[in-house]
């Protein structure tokens, strides 16, 4: 039969999740593997030469494989909530100042290839990937950590530059993951497809004309942590598009289906009342933006963003191009997420020509102002070219704007975003970790992952740090609210709108209300055979 399942959006740390018990699980499902399939693409070339490094890696597809196999010391539970220690056996601040974080590894954590896990490894794996600094900017995430600190072989602690309430989050993404220095060189990033760690499964990578075509996960009999895994093994293929995949699960030649399904897929899924393949939604914290080079001649008068954030009617976006898959977003930081405020609505209200008009008219900006918009054509699902193509229509209708767009393969689309050859340009962003903070720092911070001009010494200096100085989130609202009150006024982005998440599965495969969190983490331990109810 055919159903959609909805999985409610959790509280942040109200609803807990039910963890398994602290060690290795003896379970799984045995049998064939459960394939799962993906839209995800990744090449490795001279441009991207270490794409699974994980001083390397930061994209939501690359660390859905790194999560797999490369243990970190905390981890983030199912569904929503506060992280849990997953190589450690316990962390916590020691200090009321949220400076200093301590952690204990679990006795007798080994990598796969049996060599043991010491706290000297961990602090290697930190130290790295804040020494090679990739040009991805993946390191920022661990850019509060002064110096490491081991005592003996499980004692690791963290003396941080300032107070971050939000370093055990941190703890939890890919690039804090614990790597072998027997195999990953301190000074380089370790090239190709080769992948080693202590987490649920061991990977081998499938390769053809330097592109991961498949990832085979194959249960580590040797880890310890907070997760059960519920199979033996797991293939995960990437296709060339959604309607490969689609042909795929229908034939029954894959089981589950993630990201990127299009809109029509869902719709069809969701309306049909008998097949073998259910739907399931999953609360989601996707978000999708414009960024702009804010030096770039067609964009660096203010009064211009100001303009197309006056004009952008996003509820006309979403119910054109995403129907109920999606919803207007007013911030970057997405409802759902403690702090979130609408700030663009709060300083724009309703889209309106006559308000747009006049903001240009005092800057003295001669209009129509001729700009092109950028999106990449393979990244964020194949409708991504409709949602700007309907972007460009409201700009160009209201007679102020003579917009072009112009779409790119996501490798070079970024390459191009990050050497600012772009003015304006389309994003999305899947959290590291389900706290404003990630909405926040990683687009108006010093080095962050836009390579954005836009600084704001405020925001920067005084209020990133005092939000991460609160342990109580909700005491970092103020704070969280005047850094987006800032963003609206300023226009170094203007957020589009926010996505739930789906997974399609055949009738046979338990588990996937689990299969992503918040964060869009793939968690494929959930995954299990069985009948479904």
């Amino acid at each position: 039969m055919n159903r959609k399942t909805l999985v409610l959006p959790a509280v942040i740390g109200l609803l807990a999740p039910v963890l398994a018990a602290c060690g290795g699980s003896d379970g799984g499902s045995g049998g064939d593997a459960i394939v799962v399939g993906t839209t995800d693409r990744f090449s490795a070339s001279e441009e991207t030469p270490a794409p699974l490094d994980p001083a390397y890696a930061y994209d939501v597809g690359l660390w859905n494989v790194l999560r797999q196999t490369t243990q970190t010391l905390m981890t983030q539970p199912r569904g929503d909530g506060e992280p849990v220690p997953d190589a450690a056996e316990k962390c916590g601040f020691t200090d009321t100042g949220n400076e200093r974080y301590a952690c204990t590894l679990r006795d007798g954590l080994k990598f796969a290839n049996g060599d043991a896990i010491t706290a000297e490894d961990v602090k290697y794996s930190i130290e790295r990937a804040l020494a090679i600094k990739a040009d991805t900017e993946v390191a920022t995430l661990l850019s509060t950590v002064d110096t490491v600190e081991t005592q003996g072989d499980r004692e690791v602690i963290f003396h941080l530059k300032t107070a971050d309430a939000t370093f055990p989050y941190k703890l939890s993404t890919p690039v804090a993951g614990i790597v072998n220095p027997k195999q990953y060189p301190k000074d380089k990033l370790r090239d190709g497809w080769e992948l080693d760690g202590s987490g649920p499964y061991t990977m081998k990578a499938e390769v053809k004309n330097n592109e991961l075509t498949k990832a085979v996960f194959t249960k580590n009999p040797d880890y310890k942590g907070s997760v059960e895994v519920n199979n033996d093994k797991v293939e995960m293929v990437f296709f060339d598009d959604a309607d490969a995949m689609g042909t795929a699960i229908e034939k029954g030649d894959i089981d589950v289906m993630t990201r990127a399904m299009t809109p029509k897929q869902v719709q069809q899924l969701a309306r049909a009342t008998d097949g073998d393949v259910d739907l399931v939604e999953v609360s989601g914290l996707e978000i999708r933006y414009l960024g702009f080079n804010t030096e770039a001649p067609e964009v660096k008068d203010k009064a211009v963003r100001k303009a197309m954030a006056q004009l952008i009617n996003r509820s006309e976006l979403v119910s054109t191009v995403y129907g109920s898959q999606a919803q207007p977003l007013y911030s970057m930081v997405p409802a759902g997420i403690t702090g979130h405020s609408n700030s663009f609505f709060n300083t724009y209200g309703d889209p309106s020509v006559d308000k747009a008009k006049a903001m240009l008219e005092d800057a003295d900006v001669t209009t129509p102002v001729k700009l092109t918009l950028n999106y990449t054509t393979d990244h964020y699902g194949a409708a991504t070219k409709q949602e700007f193509e309907q972007i460009q229509k409201q700009l160009n209708d209201s007679g102020l704007f003579d917009v072009d767009i112009e779409g790119a393969p996501w490798t070079k689309f970024r390459k191009a975003e990050l050497n600012r050859q772009y003015a304006a340009f389309g994003m999305g962003w899947f959290p590291d970790f389900p706290d404003a903070d990630s909405f926040i720092a990683p687009f108006l911070d010093k080095g962050n992952t836009l390579n954005s001009p836009y600084q704001n010494p405020d925001i920067i200096n005084k209020l990133i740090p005092q939000s991460r100085g609160e342990a109580d989130r909700l005491s970092a609202v103020d704070v969280l609210t005047d850094i987006q009150d800032i963003t609206a006024e300023d226009v170094p982005l203007i957020p589009l709108w926010q996505g739930k998440q789906y997974v399609a599965t055949r009738d046979d495969v338990t588990g996937a209300a689990y299969l992503l969190n918040a964060s869009s983490t793939l968690q494929l331990w959930e995954l299990g055979r069985g009948v479904s109810g």
